[in-house]
């Protein structure tokens, strides 16, 4: 497994499939299942390497396998932070170590470009991806924020690191 940088030599759609899938797996029971059912394909495209974040991907020879992104904190109460906006692997590669590969390498890469702690957001009710970044050293804070996501209110609670 090589875990290096998305360039625009890759196959973003490929990327955006892994999206697309870990979404409907990953989400399940949480987010409505006729909104998980019409995510289009090729639905992330257009936000890869894009809006100051950096991607980067889990490949299994040639086959891109999971991805992550990360960035300067898009918050205005965290701007000295980095932050780690996602982490999706293809279903059926969880539980292998390639997402706590992929979360180390945006925490090594923020690291390196100076920052001293890290955010992400999470949503409330995905139990498993909150026991990973709990696992990983992150804690949860009392920053909550509101999202609608297929006409469903969901809560998305922040996480810290500070290295």
């Amino acid at each position: 497994m090589i875990i290096r940088l998305i360039t625009e030599n890759d196959d973003y759609a490929a990327v955006s499939d892994i999206y697309e899938q870990s979404w409907r797996y990953a989400y399940k029971g949480i987010i409505p299942q006729d909104y998980l059912d019409s995510i289009p394909e090729g639905r992330w495209v257009n936000g890869i390497n894009a809006n100051g974040r950096t991607d980067i991907g889990a490949f299994e020879g040639d086959r891109i396998v999971g991805t992550a992104s990360f960035c300067t904190s898009r918050w205005k109460k965290f701007p000295e932070s980095g932050e780690i906006v996602s982490i999706y692997l293809l279903p059926e590669y969880i539980g292998r170590g390639i997402g706590a590969g992929l979360l180390e390498k945006c925490m090594e890469e923020l690291e390196w470009e100076g920052f001293r702690s890290i955010i992400l957001w999470v949503l409330e009710e995905n139990v498993r991806a909150r026991l990973f970044y709990e696992k990983h050293g992150f804690t949860a804070t009392s920053e909550v924020m509101s999202d609608s996501i297929g006409g469903r209110e969901l809560r998305e609670v922040m996480y810290i690191l500070y290295l």
